[in-house]
This record gives C-alpha cells, structure tokens and sequence, in this order.
C-alpha cells in the first residue's frame, strides 16, 4: 500500500489538473471507461493508481470495497490469478471519498499485448490460455473483461488485472455493484436512459462465454492485431454455438467503436459546458483521443 500521506498528495495533484486543466504534475499510463490509472512516483513509477470516480459517501466507498474483495475471491477461487491488489481511499473536503485500487506497476514485457506482439511464438498458446479462463469462468454471476490489454504473464503464469469494475451477480441476479458507476461521467440527462437502456447490455456481454470471447477477438481489430483473430476463433472451436466469424468479429468492433466513440464525445461536449458555459471544473480527466 502507498502511504496515506503520499495518496493524498497524488489526489491533491489531481484536484488541481481538475481545475486547471493542467496534467503535468501526472504520470497517465492510461484511462480506463470509468478510472484513470495515475502512475507513482510519478518519475519512477512502481505503483497502477486506479482512480475511480468520486463516491458520495464512506458508506458507498465501503460498499464498493467489499463487492471487489468478493470478486477478487471469487475470480481466484475459479482459477483467475489477479495482481495483488490493495484499495485506498482519500476523504475529499465535499464529503465525498476517493477510491483508489493500487497494484505494482506490470513490466512492459510482460503485458500479454507485448507478449503477442513480439511474436516470439507464444502468442498461439497465450490466446488459447485465455479463452480456456474466459469457458472455466464466466456465467450469470461472474463477469469477465478478457481483452487482451487486461493480462500479464508474470513468472510463467497468466495474470488478470482490470479489476476495477467487479462484475458480480448475487444470488437474485441483482448486479453487487452500484452501476451508477458507469454513468459518473456522463451529463445528468443522459444518464437515466443510459442506465436503462445501455448499461445491461454492456454489463450481460461480460457474464456470457460467447460475447466475452467476442469481445477479446474484437478488440485485436483495435489493436492492430487483426491476424490473431483467427487464433481466438480457432481457441474457442466448438465450445460455441454457433461459432464465431471473422466477418461476424469486425461487425461488432464496429459497432462498439462507434458506442464509445459517441459515449467520449459527449463527455467532451459537457466538459466544454462545465468549464466555458458554467465557469466550474469538469469533475473527470478525459483522454483528448482514443484510437479505435
């Protein structure tokens, strides 16, 4: 865990790039739907800061505390080996609790997207371990998000670490988490039909084998790793039904390239709104462009 002393300097450092649009005092090492990753120290950074957006009360902050220790149990006790993972938190002057979830920083040879990449010839049986984990783990009440950017081999063994939105289902089938979560950076009008409309759909892709693999293949359209995708159809063979196409794979980059690309955009029309219109700091930093 990082000091107490030296978060609270790192959400000081955030308060102030909130409100001058400056991120210079920051280490970025990447934006996430819904958190910021914060390097620390920022000039060596040994720390993955993921700063999830501001929770209105320590009763909220507890409650999401305790749905990811469940998770990160539960993805372990069905073989998923997760970073270690630690979350901390800062009492904001509002009232309100800032959420961090700390893990070591993953060297960058040993991220999976580097792994395959570097076409070393393990690419074949790195995707193949994949889609093993995503058919030993998923169903109604745990979710998964199995792009490869969210993977690490460490010391020989596959290694999960986008953990910061626990995709759990109770008994009921009532989803553990607040999913407001995912509409914090979203204009208020926006978020009622989004939560309706949107939101259960995003979240029942990541609970099923078959769109999860989906999602996996899609996103190495992303990552200009388009002549893998044949190696993610060929891991998951006949264990789905019907069987996954290429053509059927960019259909759905596509189609998730725009969502999102329209979800960014309006954040970036509210935050021009806040700040210009309303002369008040837009409470999230965004990335100026994301590449899909």
């Amino acid at each position: 865990m990082i000091p107490s002393e030296d978060l609270a300097s790192l959400e000081a450092d955030v308060t102030r790039a909130l409100s001058t649009g400056d991120v210079s005092a920051l280490r970025i090492l990447g934006y996430g739907e819904i958190s910021l990753v914060l390097g620390f120290p920022r000039n060596t950074p040994q720390w993955a800061c993921k700063r999830l957006p501001p929770f209105p009360s320590t009763v909220a902050a507890d409650a999401y505390a305790a749905t990811l220790a469940e998770y990160l149990t539960e993805l372990e006790r069905r073989g998923v080996h997760v970073v270690d993972t630690a979350v901390q938190r800062v009492d904001l002057v509002d009232g309100r609790v800032a959420v961090y979830c700390v893990q070591p920083v993953v060297p960058a040879e040993e991220l999976a997207i580097e792994v395959v990449r570097r076409g070393d010839g393990s690419a074949d049986r790195l995707i193949a371990d994949i889609v093993d984990v995503v058919f030993a783990s998923v169903d109604a009440r745990l979710g998964l998000d199995a792009q490869l950017s969210n993977w690490a081999v460490t010391d020989g063994a596959l290694t999960y670490f986008d953990i910061t939105t626990p995709l759990l289902r109770r008994a009921d089938g009532s989803e553990a988490l607040d999913t407001d979560l995912f509409l914090a950076s979203l204009p208020w009008l926006l978020r009622p039909p989004v939560r309706r409309f949107v939101v259960p759909d995003i979240i029942e892709r990541y609970h099923r084998s078959r769109t999860v693999v989906l999602d996996l293949a899609a996103n190495l359209v992303k990552e200009h790793l388009d002549e893998h995708i044949v190696e993610v159809l060929e891991a998951a063979g006949d264990r789905l039904d019907p069987p996954l196409t290429v053509d059927e794979v960019r259909a759905d980059y596509r189609s998730d390239a725009r969502t999102w690309a329209l979800l960014q955009s309006l954040r970036r029309a509210d935050r021009a709104w806040q700040r210009r219109v309303r002369r008040r700091a837009y409470p999230f930093l965004l990335p100026e462009r994301i590449e899909r």
